[in-house]
């Protein structure tokens, strides 16, 4: 049985990732199923079976992102990331300075707007 990836060399990143991603949310799913099987006696059971299902789902996902539909898809993702127009750090830093001082004076603004308006209606009696 000879195992050929599909597309050699197109999309390899998005598909190793995707593989990776996976991976990484089993391993955590089979550290919970580990602990939940600490009360059987056999650490061959409480090990072996989390073990056996990361293995599983890793070969089931590598399987699946190497059929042509998912591979596909994965590759055309990986060419429309590279034509993205990533913006540059300083940009990045100033549009946060931007968005963090627009929003303290919008709170602020808030702040003033619900003080004024509960005095208001204090004094129309409204309120406490």
């Amino acid at each position: 049985m000879k195992i050929e990836i599909y597309k050699r060399g197109q999309g390899k990143y998005t598909r190793l990732g995707t593989v990776m991603g996976v991976l990484v949310i089993a391993v955590f799913g089979a550290a919970a199923l580990s602990n939940q099987l600490k009360t059987v006696v056999n650490p061959y059971i409480q090990f072996g079976v989390p073990a056996a299902a990361v293995v599983v789902l890793g070969l089931l996902v590598a399987w699946i992102v190497n059929r042509p539909g998912p591979a596909d898809f994965l590759i055309a993702t990986e060419g429309e990331m590279k034509k993205v127009s990533w913006s540059s750090r300083k940009e990045i830093i100033g549009s946060t300075k931007v968005v963090i001082v627009t929003t303290i004076i919008i709170a602020g603004v808030l702040f003033a707007v619900d003080l004024i308006l509960s005095a208001l209606f204090v004094k129309l009696g409204v309120m406490g």
